[in-house]
């Protein structure tokens, strides 16, 4: 089958596989035990804390590892609305955010939520962002890349916003990290969370930064790990494999994103002749991850199409993999004002390190076959 679900989930990557199978042989003591054992994991740990920090551009006590980017997302939240520097209960984030961001913002007591459209370009509205802050305004929590079309929020400007404001700031960085030089808009940011298995690394970890700067209570009382930020023995194998995954990502980073704008410019063109039966959604260049291509063919059922491809061999998607198999539209097509049948029409295309010019060929005319079949009826 061929692979264009890159935006789920991708494979583990060798390297990253044998990193560990290697740490979990060799250095598998408790991080906690005092013995020498747990000391080398120890130090392995914090070797790979200081790695990630390195490509995140932040320092490494503010980095802890957690289980995912769900996780991250949760904690972050939390920890952030600890600090009691600015009083407050109103909160800013987007109508297109993650899952995770959703539901752990429903779960807090007392706060109310402004959720922010995305523009025609699927980007946040500056002047709605601004208009939004109120007195009381704590926290803005916005992704840093759309998970279902890849445009980029101009996070910097965001952080701005915020830092004139005294207002924190948290984002979503699981689909950037690796993809995007993080070092331009860290600095920007309060906290930050990454996923590994985003970028070839393995399913189950992940990290978070919370700028050392803030004063903060971590969510769980009492906990042991990660300087008290969560329970449970630290998982210093996946630790070591995700590093593994990143600094390989990191290292490619200018001739990867050289492919994929190579790939989706071939893949645009490769569809011209029913380019009127298609509603593409995109930003400018330097606004867009080009792995990610989120759009809607006219008339067709996303889910259909995507069952119709699965049949010929081809995994694409629906849209976000923690949204695929609710009955609602996907979040991104509710947040650029597209209802009814037109959003359950949205679909996602998503490139990877393994996706070729003859896979994107062969994508490209099973989606003109498909389209032109179905107008023929």
């Amino acid at each position: 089958m061929k692979y264009f679900d890159y935006a789920a989930t991708c494979p583990l990557d060798s390297d990253a596989a044998s990193a560990y199978v290697k740490a979990a042989t060799e250095y598998y003591g408790n991080t906690q035990s005092l013995h020498d054992i747990g000391s080398q994991a120890s130090a392995l740990l914090e070797n790979c804390r200081k790695q990630i920090a390195l490509f995140l551009g932040v320092e490494s006590e503010g980095v802890y590892f957690t289980s995912g980017g769900s996780e991250s997302n949760f904690l972050a939240i939390h920890s952030l609305l600890s600090n009691k520097e600015k009083k407050g209960i109103h909160i800013i984030t987007s109508i297109a955010e993650h899952s995770s961001i959703h539901s752990a913002l429903k779960k807090l007591d007392g706060f109310e939520i402004t959720q922010l459209p995305l523009n025609e370009k699927g980007i946040i509205d500056m002047n709605q962002l601004r208009e939004a802050i109120r007195e009381d305004t704590v926290l803005v929590c916005i992704q840093h890349v759309n998970p279902e079309i890849g445009t980029i929020q101009p996070i910097v400007e965001i952080g701005g916003i915020c830092k004139g404001k005294g207002i924190l700031l948290h984002c979503d960085c699981v689909q950037s990290f690796s993809k995007l030089d993080m070092k331009e808009i860290t600095r920007s940011l309060d906290s930050l969370s990454i996923s590994g298995h985003k970028f070839y690394g393995p399913k189950g970890i992940g990290a978070m930064y919370i700028s050392p700067h803030i004063h903060f209570q971590p969510y769980y009382p009492n906990a042991s790990h990660e300087r008290g930020m969560r329970p449970g023995t630290v998982n210093v194998p996946a630790i070591v494999s995700m590093t593994t995954a990143a600094a390989k990502q990191v290292r490619t980073l200018s001739s990867y994103n050289e492919r994929m704008n190579a790939l989706r410019l071939l893949f645009v063109q490769s569809l011209e002749e029913v380019k009127d039966k298609l509603v593409i959604y995109s930003s400018d260049a330097q606004a867009q991850l080009p792995a990610i291509v989120g759009m809607r063919i006219k008339g067709l059922e996303g889910q259909w199409v995507m069952l119709e491809a699965n049949r010929k061999g081809f995994a694409i998607s629906t849209g976000s993999a923690c949204q695929v198999g609710l009955s609602s539209p996907s979040k991104t097509m509710r947040a650029l004002n597209v209802e009814g049948k037109e959003a359950k029409e949205f679909i996602r295309i998503s490139f990877g390190i393994n996706t070729t010019v003859a896979d994107i060929h062969e994508l490209a005319n099973l989606l003109i076959a498909i389209i032109q079949d179905a107008y023929r009826k």
